[in-house]
């Protein structure tokens, strides 16, 4: 089934297997490296702000690094403030460069395959004939969870021809409560003395409290995108009354 999938998607078939193969596979190097990325950016101030954000625009956009390893990357330079900036001014520049490729490369196969599967179909319609606030929020909900997949979700808005403008907004406000939170982490873990007992352990509650509500963020948002997925399934014509 799934390969069938992809050869009905022609060249946007081998995008999205790259797209959710990568950014696992990238991110493992990425996070061995740290201690020697983390420092040098830090100590390189204001050039080191830009390249982060400039580097995560590119690779992201070319979907060859996940948004955790990218976001607990600007914790451990710049700390939680500078840190939560420049993550979510690099997911911004990947998604849209993302969004670019996809959109070029997808014609229209994404849209008749979606025409067959109620749920997406569902949240298309509701994205494409809304207007710009729904719009917004619809992208936000697909954003919210932890578990949701940046890159492959980048290549299906962009495939169902999803406007730029709330693609861009929804996409900064639906990552930036699980950016916040990785982030948090990574600014704690490159100031953390691991030889203190208690401090380590308040960090350790510190962060579980953190993805703890990140997670029912998620749960919050998927109940909501349920509900407009049942509206939309009640407007199409020929539904039940």
């Amino acid at each position: 089934m799934q390969m069938d999938w992809l050869r009905k998607l022609g060249p946007l078939g081998p995008l999205a297997v790259l797209s959710v193969a990568m950014p696992p596979i990238s991110g493992i190097v990425l996070l061995g490296t740290l201690h020697e990325v983390g420092p040098w950016l830090r100590a390189h101030d204001d050039i080191g702000f830009v390249l982060y954000i400039a580097a995560f625009t590119v690779l992201g956009g070319l979907a060859l690094l996940p948004t955790y390893a990218q976001s607990l990357l600007g914790g451990w330079a710049f700390g939680v403030a500078y840190g939560l900036a420049a993550a979510l001014a690099g997911f911004v520049g990947a998604a849209l460069v993302n969004y670019a490729i996809s959109w070029r490369v997808s014609g229209d196969r994404l849209e008749k395959l979606l025409a067959q599967h109620t749920r997406w179909n569902a949240v298309y319609r509701a994205l494409l004939h809304s207007g710009f606030l729904k719009a917004v929020f619809i992208i936000t909900l697909l954003r919210l969870p932890p578990n949701s997949p940046f890159a492959a979700t980048n290549l299906a808005m962009a495939a169902i021809k999803v406007p730029v403008g709330p693609f861009a907004l929804g996409t900064l406000l639906g990552l930036a409560p699980r950016t916040a939170a990785v982030v948090f982490v990574g600014a704690g873990l490159s100031q953390l003395d691991f030889s203190n007992r208690q401090q380590t352990g308040l960090f350790a509650a510190g962060a579980v409290v953190t993805m703890a509500v990140v997670a029912i963020l998620g749960w919050m948002a998927n109940r909501a995108l349920r509900r407009v997925e049942a509206a939309e399934g009640d407007a199409e014509p020929g539904a039940e009354a």
